[in-house]
C-alpha cells in the first residue's frame, strides 16, 4: 500500500470513510478547544476532530485536532497496509520501510491550491484565522502548533523543515520560538550573527506525512522535503515563495511568508510545553515581520498543542523515531540489535529501550551509550533501558518488569552528566536556568540479564515474545468488547 493521499484533505476524506473523523462546530477559541484537545490527548483511540463555525469567524475557516489518534489512522497515514496492526507489527511495517527509505527532491510547480488566496502588504491579517489559546496559562493564542517551519542554511543551501512554535501577536507579526540546539536555530542564528534578515516560510496546515518530516531528527544537511518525498514514493511539489524564494508545499492549507531580523525581539510566552509544563516560561524571543499570506478555500489549521505526554504528536512520531533509532544503532555496526522504542508518555525523548541479543561482555552497555548519543536520544534525553530479546520493548509493563527483576541498582546504571538539554526541561534549576547552562544528566539502565551468569538466570515462567504475540493474534478476538 502507498501512502494513499497526496493533501491533508484526501487524508481527511478517507478518514471519514473509515469513521474516525468527527465534526463539531460553535465551539469558543479561549475557552472550549484547549479543553477538547487536552481530552483527545488523554483519550485512547479519540476520532480525529474538525471544528467549524467560530464566532467572529467565517464559516468554513477550521481546526483539525488528532490525526494521529489511532494505530488505525497512524497506519494509513504511513502507508502501512495493514491498518489492525498492532504496536509491534506496525513498527515492524516502520523499520521494513526504512530499509528502502530513498531521497527524492521536491518538484517545483507554477501554482497550486495553496495560492487560491493571497494577502500581500497591507492586506495582511492573520487574525482572519480562528486560532485557539491551547492551555489555561498560555501567554496568548498559538498559531503554530502542528506546523513546519521551513528555513534554508545560507551557507550550504540546503532547506529544513522543523516543527516549532509560533505565538499570534497580532495581524502582522507571529512568534520565533526554536530552542537552541534544532536545525532551524543554528539556521537562523547563521543569519543573525552576519546581521542579516532571515527568510522563513511557515505552512499552518500540512498532510500528517509531511507534518511528521518536520517532527524527525534527520541528519545534518537532509532536507525534510527529500525525505518526505522518498517515502511517498514521488517528489513534494512545492512553489518558490515570492517573497522570500522558499519551497512551500503547494498543496498546503494556510502559509505565511516573512523575515526575522537580528536584535528585533518581542515577549513571547507561556506556552505549555510537549513535557507537561510550563517550563520555558516567558522572555523576548524574535519575531516574523509577515509580508505575505497564503490559504486555500475554507482552509484547515492543523492543532497539534503540546500537552502532558503522550500527546497526539507523540502518538504518530514514536514509530518513526522508533525505526530509526532501531537503525542507526545497526548501522553503527552493534550485532544483535532486535528492536527499539521511543516512548510517547516521555515526549518520545526522555525514556527509550532497546532490546537485544547478548553476544559479548559489555555489550547491553554499549548498546545503551550508542542510544544515548543518537539523533533521537540525545536531545533532552533522561532514560535508556537495554533489555533482552524475549522483553516486548513497545510494553512499558513488560519493560518495567525487565527494570525490576534483571537489574542491580548499585550496579546496573551507567550516568552521564553534562548532557544536552532544553529551555522547556522542567528539571533545569533555577540558578542554571538564569545563567543559561542547559545540561541534564542521562542514565543508562543495564535490563538485561548479567552476561557472566546468563545461563544460570531463573528461567522465566511465561513463553518467548514471538509465541506471545501468536497467542495473541490466534485468541485476541477472545478478549474484545
Amino acid at each position: 500500500m502507498e501512502v494513499g493521499y497526496k493533501d491533508l484533505r484526501e487524508w481527511l476524506e478517507t478518514v471519514e470513510k473509515m469513521g474516525e473523523l468527527k465534526v463539531a462546530k460553535n465551539m469558543g477559541l479561549k475557552e472550549d478547544v484547549g479543553r477538547i484537545a487536552e481530552i483527545s490527548a488523554s483519550t485512547e483511540k479519540a476520532p480525529a476532530l474538525i471544528l467549524d463555525e467560530f464566532e467572529g469567524y467565517k464559516k468554513g475557516h477550521r481546526i483539525l485536532l488528532n490525526p494521529f489518534g489511532s494505530t488505525r489512522r497512524v497506519a494509513f497515514s504511513y502507508g502501512c497496509p495493514q491498518l489492525d496492526a498492532n504496536r509491534v507489527e506496525l513498527l515492524e511495517y516502520f523499520k521494513k520501510r526504512l530499509e528502502k527509505q530513498v531521497l527524492i527532491p521536491p518538484r517545483f510547480v507554477d501554482s497550486g491550491p495553496v495560492m487560491e488566496n493571497v494577502m500581500t502588504g497591507d492586506a495582511v491579517d492573520l487574525t482572519t484565522f480562528p486560532v485557539p489559546v491551547w492551555h489555561y496559562n498560555d501567554g496568548g493564542p498559538y498559531i503554530g502548533t502542528g506546523c513546519i517551519v521551513i528555513t534554508r542554511d545560507p551557507d550550504e543551501g540546503w532547506v529544513n523543515l522543523g516543527a516549532y512554535r509560533n505565538m499570534l501577536h497580532d495581524a502582522k507579526t507571529v512568534g520565533f520560538y526554536i530552542s537552541s540546539g534544532h536545525q532551524g536555530w543554528t539556521q537562523r542564528e547563521k543569519y543573525f550573527t552576519r546581521g542579516e534578515p532571515c527568510p522563513v516560510a511557515i505552512c499552518f496546515g500540512s498532510d500528517p506525512l509531511l507534518f511528521t518530516s518536520g517532527m524527525t531528527e534527520l541528519p545534518w544537511g537532509v532536507s525534510e522535503y527529500d525525505w518526505a518525498g522518498g517515502w511517498r514514493g514521488e517528489p513534494v511539489d512545492v512553489i518558490k515563495g515570492p517573497v522570500t524564494g522558499l519551497p512551500i508545499p503547494a498543496r498546503a492549507e494556510i502559509v505565511i511568508e516573512g523575515f526575522s531580523y537580528p536584535g528585533k525581539v518581542r515577549w513571547e510566552g507561556p506556552f505549555g510545553e510537549w513535557t507537561g509544563y510550563y517550563a520555558s516560561g516567558a522572555r523576548d524571543e524574535p519575531y516574523i515581520d509577515v509580508k505575505a499570506v497564503y490559504h486555500r478555500d475554507n482552509p484547515i489549521l492543523l492543532g497539534m498543542p503540546p500537552e502532558k505526554p503522550p500527546y497526539d504528536a507523540d502518538k504518530g512520531r514514536q514509530y518513526i523515531k522508533s525505526a530509526v533509532l532501531a537503525q542507526h544503532l545497526t548501522r553503527q555496526g552493534i550485532a544483535g540489535i532486535t528492536n527499539a522504542w521511543c516512548y510517547g508518555l516521555g515526549g518520545c525523548r526522555l525514556f527509550v529501550a532497546v532490546s537485544i541479543k547478548q553476544q559479548y561482555p559489555g555489550h547491553a552497555r554499549q548498546v545503551g551509550h550508542a542510544a544515548y548519543t543518537s539523533n533521537v536520544a540525545n536531545y533532552c534525553g533522561r532514560y535508556v533501558v537495554v533489555t533482552d530479546e524475549d522483553i516486548d520493548v513497545t510494553d512499558l509493563d513488560d519493560v518495567m518488569w525487565a527494570i525490576l527483576t534483571r537489574t542491580d541498582p548499585a550496579t546496573s546504571i551507567d550516568f552521564i552528566t553534562r548532557a544536552t538539554s532544553t529551555p522547556l526541561d522542567p528539571r533545569i534549576t533555577p540558578e542554571d536556568r538564569a545563567a543559561g547552562r542547559f545540561l541534564n544528566s542521562r542514565a543508562i539502565i543495564d535490563a538485561t540479564k548479567p552476561w557472566e551468569w546468563r545461563d544460570k538466570f531463573p528461567l522465566p515462567d511465561r513463553p518467548g515474545l514471538e509465541y506471545r504475540l501468536e497467542s495473541r493474534k490466534k485468541f485476541g478476538h477472545l478478549f474484545e468488547f
